[in-house]
């Protein structure tokens, strides 16, 4: 039975507005302080043997994909921009958190996981029709 007012464009506009407006706060506070941001995610991916030039990797999946999931430009390709994120910061920042419970009783890492899983959804589903650019 389809209600009045319900439509899966909609809730996907909804998805990608939320997860892309959110994540893209944590963008915007790394480029408003590139130095300390930059400073930390390089001292991680040194400490790992990586590449420190892939902390700028940071920008594309905190500001470019958020930007692509807002304005449903590249939708699923964005979705995979912020799950690639989410897996680097999984690794590089919180691989002691994986088993934990936060003090309120939720799973540890459930900001993290959020992202992740959502960004996903955001694949498999696409931008909708409420889109720049549907697919």
């Amino acid at each position: 039975m389809k209600y009045p007012f319900q439509s899966d464009d909609a809730g996907k506009l909804i998805l990608r507005l939320t997860v892309g407006g959110l994540i893209l706060f944590h963008g915007v506070s790394k480029l408003m302080n590139p130095a300390g941001a930059m400073g930390m995610i390089s001292g991680m991916l040194s400490n790992m043997g990586m590449p420190v030039a892939l902390a700028y990797g940071v920008y594309i999946g905190e500001v470019l994909a958020p930007l692509l999931l807002i304005f449903g430009v590249f939708t699923r390709i964005g979705g995979l921009l912020v799950v690639g994120n989410m897996l680097f910061a999984l690794t590089l920042a919180h691989t002691t958190q994986i088993f934990t419970l936060s003090k309120q009783g939720g799973w540890g890492l459930e900001l993290q996981g959020f992202y992740l899983f959502c960004g996903l959804a955001i694949y498999f589903l696409g931008s909708g029709r409420f889109a720049a650019r549907p697919d």
